[in-house]
């Protein structure tokens, strides 16, 4: 079998998990279904699928069959109903007795109901997110405000930590720099499991918090920044690298001493020779387990660095997240002092009992799932006027809008 083949029934098994998020997806926002460029655009997917069936080669090819393979199931139910409503209508012209009437009105009921609920499910498949089985490296650096950021720090790693376990998903600490009054400077975790690539990936950029710190003396309340970087861990196919690219080093585990210090060299420090790439870890007392962590950072740090070559642009999707940490570059403010969390995109708004949200549960994952649904309206719509655009043709030299 084929590595696409594989791919693609890998993906099928994520369908009824997606199917569980679609149904609790209920947008404000609806596509018009009526709409010729939509309808356009609806067609052109229903040949899209029948092409991929024919000629699937690769792993993104399969992907995209199993991701339009609801709306293309919803779509042909559709037809099916408006085709079986216009027999019935032909149906009724012909003369008949009253009973033969009775029966072609009830069914009638029937389909348009039907289709009814047909038309809603296609509006969720169709702003509901994909999801999809993966894993990200998160990191968490204190920015703009000191100690006071440091602290916050350690609380936002804190909650992305109970909410990787709330998901169930399974998380590895990578690396870990704490502040001389229990904070964090820098942080890092691998997390994997079912929805992670996109869940957590609306998370990056600049999280401002407003509170009185607890180093404050006069009461004033303080603006403080945290950025968080989410980079995509790549698969064995993606990225692979040779032994003698690698210099492994071991070396006696850093600590605060006394009775927890680690006294064996169960500390490593990767290096990638080609690239100059260097990761370290000595979170956990086995060596074995902490070579494992450093080899998924180093893939996942490669991976990355392979993307912003192919942009031209070092570091490009680390700083597109994550700004200069500056208080005016925020995606999120949490106000302590008026108990609430600010999403400052669209989609997101304000929620309240901030205390609840940073035990990280059920208000951030309705969260990121409004900031998907929106995000997914705005490509939606936006393929459709590229689509539309590409197929319209063209009168005195430019293109018709349809």
């Amino acid at each position: 079998m084929s590595f696409a083949r594989i791919c693609y029934f890998r993906a099928l098994c994520n369908v009824e998990r997606n199917s569980l998020i679609f149904r609790r997806f209920n947008s404000r926002k609806t596509v018009n279904l009526q709409d010729p460029a939509v309808q356009k655009y609806l067609g052109y997917l229903m040949v899209e699928h029948e092409n991929l069936l024919v000629k699937m080669r690769d792993a993104e090819q399969s992907r995209r069959l199993v991701e339009i393979k609801p709306v293309v199931s919803a779509l042909e139910q559709r037809i099916f109903l408006y085709d079986s409503i216009d027999s019935l209508k032909e149906l009724s012209k012909k003369e008949g007795d009253d009973e033969m009437k009775k029966m072609v009105k009830e069914e009638a009921e029937i389909y348009l109901k039907r289709l009814k609920e047909i038309d809603q499910e296609l509006q969720n498949v169709l702003l509901a997110p994909f999801l999809t089985q993966g894993g990200v490296l998160l990191e968490v650096t204190a920015g703009a405000g000191g100690q006071e950021a440091m602290l916050f720090a350690k609380e936002l790693f804190e909650m992305y930590e109970h909410y990787s376990n709330y998901k169930e998903w399974e998380v590895t600490i990578a690396s870990l720099e704490k502040s001389d009054i229990g904070g964090i400077r820098k942080a890092s975790m691998l997390i994997e499991g079912f929805g992670v690539p996109e869940l957590m990936r609306v998370e990056a950029g600049v999280h401002r918090v407003q509170r009185i710190p607890a180093t404050e003396k006069s009461g004033r309340i303080h603006t403080s920044t945290v950025t968080v970087a989410v980079l995509t861990q790549p698969t064995d196919v993606e990225i692979n690298i040779p032994d003698k690219d690698l210099s492994i080093e071991t070396k006696r585990a850093s600590g605060a001493g006394g009775q927890h210090v680690n006294t064996t060299d169960s500390a490593v420090r990767i290096t990638h020779i080609p690239s100059g790439t260097v990761v370290e870890c000595q979170e956990g007392r086995s060596q074995i387990k902490n070579k494992e962590i450093a080899m998924q950072k180093l893939r996942t740090l490669l991976l990355e660095k392979q993307h912003e070559e192919l942009a031209s642009k070092i570091n490009s999707e680390r700083r597109s997240q994550v700004g200069r940490g500056n208080r005016n570059e925020k995606i999120r403010t949490y106000n302590y002092p008026q108990d609430r969390v600010t999403e400052h995109r669209e989609g997101g708004g304000t929620q309240h009992s901030l205390k609840t949200f940073m035990e990280g549960g059920e208000q951030l994952e309705k969260l990121q799932e409004n900031l998907i649904r929106e995000q997914r309206f705005q490509d939606f719509m936006e393929n459709i006027k590229d689509f539309n655009a590409k197929t319209t043709p063209e009168k005195d030299g430019k293109a018709e809008v349809v």
